[in-house]
């Protein structure tokens, strides 16, 4: 450009249209690799529809093959879980995208449907759960028949194991929750006091909270279990004891961080008073993550309160908790009639690992 083509402003004039230069859009790939292509929700749809039925039949097969031996029917169906997994997880992805996640909404489903179901006990139609004069008559040791009175079958009295499991479920559920209800208050509480003050009240709760961390939890509950009634109540407060030490670590932890955020520090510099700055703005925060730990602590709290009453020191019968239906199984009676142990271990299992997946779940998105 020559100095006769400038501007007497100083500007170089603009081009004309002829001039003007295009450049093709070009992609850039940041991060060298293949390319993986997602298959189209039309294929998906097409192939967990097929899983689908397959799983189906395939678990049609297991419950309903009277004629297969016993250990066939079950590798068949076990195999129809795997399929309808895949066939439904496949059908949710190509229905709501990548981010769909079956495990997580199938513990959802199972959670809801296990507390509904033994909320509404007693108005639904099941066998006898206690009173075992009122099962002399009924057959013990029937084993598991979808289509018969007792789903389930029962056990050496005759009493219905599915109506044992979801009035067990009763039992469980209670003490585990309310234990890490007792928990946060009042963990959550000592926490955050000791995170804001810090000084001489956090040294002797860290103190404290260590001391009780040092103790081994199953020998802590046998100890004062030996000591309290074995009722709701008292099991209760023992397992609350164990799930107070970890709350106060994390409610601790997390007042640390947040009481150095600009929105506290301001609250602090237009006069809040120190209980107003920790009910107002610190609690909130810290509950979030104490809530996602106590949905894990109360898979563990159910571990806990089986584990007790398995060995006779928690809720004793004929009242029923799945850590004293398992018990049922000693003496040999597993190996003769294995669902006895089966039927409250599935119930056990499925309830802890779906309280895990959810607060895992919860906690990674803090």
């Amino acid at each position: 450009m020559s100095m006769s083509e400038v501007t007497p402003d100083g500007a170089a004039p603009a081009p004309a249209p002829s001039e003007v230069m295009t450049y093709r859009q070009q992609t850039v790939l940041l991060a060298p690799g293949p390319i993986e292509t997602l298959e189209k929700p039309k294929n998906l749809v097409l192939i967990g529809t097929i899983l689908t039925v397959v799983g189906i039949a395939l678990l049609g097969t297991a419950l309903f093959g009277s004629g297969i031996m016993m250990i066939v029917r079950i590798v068949i169906g076990l195999a129809s879980l795997v399929f309808l997994f895949k066939g439904l997880g496949k059908i949710g992805i190509a229905r709501w995208g990548s981010q769909f996640d079956l495990s997580y909404w199938l513990a959802c489903i199972w959670l809801v449907a296990l507390v509904v179901a033994a909320i509404v006990a007693p108005l639904l139609p099941l066998g006898e759960y206690k009173d075992t004069v009122k099962t002399l008559a009924e057959p013990g040791f029937a084993p598991p028949s979808l289509l018969s009175e007792h789903p389930l079958g029962t056990n050496n009295f005759g009493l219905d194991l599915l109506a044992r499991a979801l009035y067990g479920a009763r039992a469980s559920l209670t003490v585990a929750i309310c234990a890490v209800l007792i928990g946060i208050v009042i963990g959550g509480t000592i926490g955050v006091m000791a995170g804001y003050f810090r000084g001489k009240i956090d040294a002797v709760v860290g103190i404290l909270t260590n001391s009780l961390l040092a103790i081994p939890s199953l020998v802590l509950l046998i100890a004062l279990a030996a000591v309290l009634t074995s009722n709701l109540r008292n099991i209760t407060l023992a397992l609350s004891i164990l799930c107070i030490p970890s709350m106060v670590r994390i409610a601790r932890a997390n007042t640390i961080v947040v009481a150095q955020r600009e929105f506290v520090l301001a609250a602090r510099a237009m006069g809040a008073t120190k209980w107003r700055v920790i009910w107002r703005e610190l609690v909130p925060n810290v509950l979030v993550p104490v809530a996602a730990l106590g949905l894990v602590a109360v898979s563990g709290l159910i571990v806990a309160e089986a584990s007790l009453s398995f060995l006779g020191l928690g809720i004793a019968q004929p009242d029923p908790t799945w850590g004293n239906m398992i018990a049922e199984g000693q003496g040999g009676i597993v190996e003769k009639h294995p669902f006895i142990v089966l039927v409250p271990g599935v119930f056990l299992f499925l309830t802890v690992f779906s309280f895990n997946l959810i607060g895992e779940k919860y906690r990674s998105k803090l």
